[in-house]
């Protein structure tokens, strides 16, 4: 094989498993891992859950030590990144300069978090993507009670309102729909969960974010250079969030959940499809010898028969060994051409089929989803205990079934619930099954 390194660029969870399945597929050439934070690969999920809340430390995070990834013979770059990528001579090029020539990539550069440029620089707003993020959330949140504005009632927003909640903050909810989560679990299953919020105390509200409120606003000489707080190093502090219908909300922390854009802004070539994530075949390949996988993989689901780009952490997982699989495959592959061997026969390349899956924990409920939920053109949710908040939602395409989520159920539950959307079945097949595995219990 090629004396020239394959660089997976990306050092989150993707990115790791990534390198550990090259090595078992038998890659023992040279490789490289690039990672734009200066931390050592750690488990994204915790970082609006167990850290925020204070229960984890950032050390309980990390996916690996240092002497877990040294067997793997890593050339490791952290607090470096990619800025683009040559796609006929597969050579990636740095935030130093350096050129890179390699082997094979694979991409694996996730998401980045969405803002709002109103409210850009200002003191007490944050995002919450990365473990920066989150500590310098966490830090704020410790200081006593707060009053704190989500913005965006998605699954982080949800989270992050459950856990500032439990902490003993004020939280206001914004979403530009009244229903949280709607758009990924549909409205029945969402209003459950409003239901649970606002038994908990959190103000749920509908609107559009029009401005924010700041200390510059209440004083007209304020200093740029002042450090109203200096902990985040801006000037004027947020004091408010203020509606597209006039609506004052006061806060002491805003925090953006607003969902989140791909990291393909470094990917210029044409050869390569951007649109939504880095678009790749079935096998997870966007071009000869460039594979991607995790949040940035857009691939064609050979079961769904359509694109898929999933922002949850199994896929992250599975795909990251799907795709170093084909890429030393492929790898394999073009070593035998070259030196004409016979006899024989590299490893074949497999599509990658999963079952898609995705969890979130708020309060004491845990939702377990299996397929695809977002996107139905039907959905149909029983609610087992409104109290509890127990709950199955079956979601379906063009007569079959094709997603299930289950709410608070056990697990015995939720095993024989997957096995319903394994793979697409006649609607009304997949009603009887699900009325059959929650009968019990």
């Amino acid at each position: 094989m090629t004396n020239r390194p394959i660089a997976v660029v990306g050092a989150s969870a993707a990115g790791i498993t990534a390198a550990e399945a090259l090595r078992r597929a038998g890659w023992d050439g040279p490789l490289t891992l690039i990672g734009d934070e200066p931390h050592l690969p750690y488990d994204r999920p915790p970082l609006s859950k167990q850290l925020l809340h204070g229960a984890w430390e950032p050390a309980k995070l990390l996916l690996r030590t240092e002497e877990q990834l040294a067997p793997l013979g890593l050339d490791l770059r952290l607090g470096t990144r990619a800025t683009a990528l040559d796609v006929a001579t597969r050579t990636l090029t740095l935030d130093g300069g350096e050129r890179l020539a390699c082997a094979g990539v694979i991409i694996a550069t996730g998401v980045a978090a969405r803002t709002l440029p109103a409210a850009e620089g200002f003191a007490g707003v944050f995002t919450l993507r990365t473990l920066d993020d989150a500590l310098a959330l966490r830090d704020r949140l410790s200081g006593g009670a707060r009053r704190l504005v989500v913005v965006g009632n998605g699954v982080l927003g949800c989270e992050a309102a459950a856990v500032a909640h439990e902490l003993g903050h004020d939280v206001a909810l914004i979403g530009r729909e009244p229903v949280p989560m709607a758009a990924a679990v549909g409205a029945g299953i969402g209003e459950l969960l409003a239901e649970e919020h606002r038994a908990r105390g959190v103000r749920l509200v509908t609107g559009e974010v029009a401005a924010f409120e700041t200390t510059a606003d209440a004083t007209e000489a304020t200093d740029a250079t002042d450090d109203t707080d200096a902990t985040d190093g801006a000037g004027a502090q947020v004091t408010g969030v203020r509606l597209a219908d006039g609506t004052l909300l006061p806060a002491d922390l805003v925090l953006l959940a607003i969902g989140s854009e791909p990291a393909v802004g470094w990917l210029a070539d044409p050869a390569l499809d951007t649109t939504d994530g880095l678009g790749c075949d079935a096998y997870c390949a966007a071009a000869p010898g460039i594979y991607a996988a995790g949040d940035v993989a857009r691939w064609e689901h050979p079961v769904h028969g359509h694109p898929l780009r999933f922002e949850h952490r199994m896929n992250a997982t599975e795909q990251a060994m799907a795709a170093a699989r084909n890429l030393v495959a492929e790898l394999t592959a073009e070593a035998s051409t070259e030196a004409a061997v016979e006899g024989t026969e590299p490893p074949e390349r497999r599509p990658f089929a999963p079952v898609p899956y995705f969890w979130s924990d708020q309060y004491g409920l845990k939702l377990q989803a299996y397929g695809l939920t977002s996107g139905a053109d039907e959905v149909e949710t029983t609610v087992l205990d409104r109290d509890a908040r127990r709950a199955v939602a079956l979601y379906g395409r063009a007569g079959r079934a094709v997603g299930v989520l289950a709410c608070a159920l056990p697990p015995r539950q939720i095993r024989a619930l997957r096995a319903v959307v394994a793979t697409p079945v006649p609607w009304e097949e997949a009603r009887d099954r699900v009325r059959e595995a929650t009968a019990a219990g």
